[in-house]
């Protein structure tokens, strides 16, 4: 089995502030952009996988992937 390196995401100025919140739920939003633009297995897109694995709490990914798969995510995908 390979070796998981975790990794803080890198300062990001749209969030200047120590909540992180949003800078989680953006990460995401861009992972699922990305991925829905190139593929599943399009490399460009694993930073932001691991940006918002790093930021974002697990709870919060498992309800927004069931809210995407039941199609009521609040976000813009």
């Amino acid at each position: 089995m390979a070796e998981i390196e975790l990794k803080t995401a890198p300062a990001d100025y749209r969030f200047p502030t120590t909540n992180q919140s949003r800078h989680c739920f953006t990460r995401y939003v861009e992972f699922h952009r990305c991925v829905a633009a190139k593929g599943d297995d399009a490399s460009e897109c694993q930073k932001f996988a691991k940006f918002y694995r790093s930021l974002c709490p697990g709870e919060w990914v498992d309800k927004w992937n069931e809210q995407r798969e039941n199609g009521i995510f609040p976000g813009p995908l």
